[in-house]
Formats: structure tokens, sequence, C-alpha cells
């Protein structure tokens, strides 16, 4: 697809995207297909993003749209450079131990996985907040502190994710701002023993010399 095409089709999905209404719940279902089908080219993918942006960071968007699991504009609907401002955010609220700034990126109604694997899902902030430290304990701040960009994955129409799962970034409009939906303790434990148990199968390697 050229680019004046990827531009028309944008134009057109957004225009007819914008006169769906609750009314009309096969019309929106078509053109969620419609639009499904046109992402089948990062660009065009971007493209669609973008339109429905006021404010883009197209350099940015274009270096870091490729992770684990593809490209983060076609998987989730958004722009690599609000995952970026979201993840920051986290990362900087975790390290400055500011609970106020990582409640503003969780979205509703939170699930949390304990260790255990129970699940909860939380429909209210202050159902978060009375259990904020249950849910951001140690580990999980400490996994906060970390994030980064270029680790996170991506499932097609699901989001992005860290660590087999521990934490699920989900986007809920074309072009907006991913929000925290998902805390998985358990899974955060299994990749800290997939983790060390990579790091003791490496040191039991020999190292080959030329």
């Amino acid at each position: 697809m050229n680019y004046r095409t990827a531009l028309f089709l944008t134009a057109l999905i957004t225009a007819m995207l914008g006169a769906c209404t609750q009314e009309n719940p096969r019309e929106v279902e078509a053109q969620a297909n419609m639009l499904r089908e046109a992402n089948s080219d990062p660009e065009d993918c971007l493209l669609l993003v973008w339109s429905n942006q006021r404010e883009r960071d197209v350099e940015f968007d274009r270096r870091h749209d490729f992770v684990d699991g593809g490209a983060i504009s076609c998987a989730t609907g958004t722009s690599a450079s609000r995952f970026e401002a979201v993840i920051a955010t986290l990362r900087e609220a975790a390290r400055s131990g500011n609970k106020a700034r990582i409640l503003d990126q969780v979205g509703l109604p939170l699930l949390y996985i304990d260790a255990a694997g129970t699940r909860r899902e939380l429909e209210s902030r202050a159902e978060v907040e009375a259990v904020f430290d249950d849910i951001f304990d140690a580990y999980m701040i400490a996994r906060l502190q970390r994030l980064d960009l270029s680790r996170m994955s991506v499932a097609s129409e699901q989001g992005g994710f860290f660590d087999l799962g521990a934490l699920w970034l989900v986007v809920d409009r074309q072009g907006g701002k991913p929000r925290l939906m998902t805390v998985n303790r358990q899974a955060l434990d299994e990749a800290l023993d997939a983790a060390r148990d990579g790091a003791e199968r490496n040191r039991g390697e020999r190292v080959p010399f030329d």
C-alpha cells in the first residue's frame, strides 16, 4: 500500500468509525474488522494510530515500534511513545516511592493475581488503594523500577506485557494512553525463577576459546 492510499484509508476508516454509535453494534464490529484488515503493514498501523492522536512523536514511534511479538502499533492500537510515557512515569514513581503517581497509571477494573494464583478484579481506586502494599510489594516495586520499553512484549489486540505477563498495559481506544490493567505476582515469581535457572545454566557452561 503506497503512502497516498494509506492516507486515504486512514481518513476513510477514521470517518466511518466516528460515525458508528452504540446503537449500531454490527456496524461497529464491521468497522473493527476493517481496521484489523488494514493493519497488515506497520506503516499503515502507525498512520491509523497517528490519525487518532493530536500530539505525535513520529520519529520515536517509527524507531521503537518493533518489540518482541511484533509492531506495537499493530498489536495494541497505539504508539510506542504513548507506552514510553507511561513506562517512564511508572519507573520514576516506583523509584521515588510515589504511590499516587503509580495509581494514576492504573486502569479499572484492575486484575490482581496474587502469588498463589488467586484472582481479584478491583473495581475502584479505593479498592486498589486498600491493598496497594499487597499488589505493589517489594518485588513488584523493584520490577517497576526497571521497566524499559525495549523489554516489553506485545500480544495482538491484548496489549503490552512484561515478565511472562506480570504486568499488562492495555489501551481502550485507537491512539490512546495505555493503562496498567493487570498485576500478576504469580507470573513475576515464575519469571524470576526462569531468570535464576538461566543464570545458573550459564555459569555452568564452558566458554570456548580460540
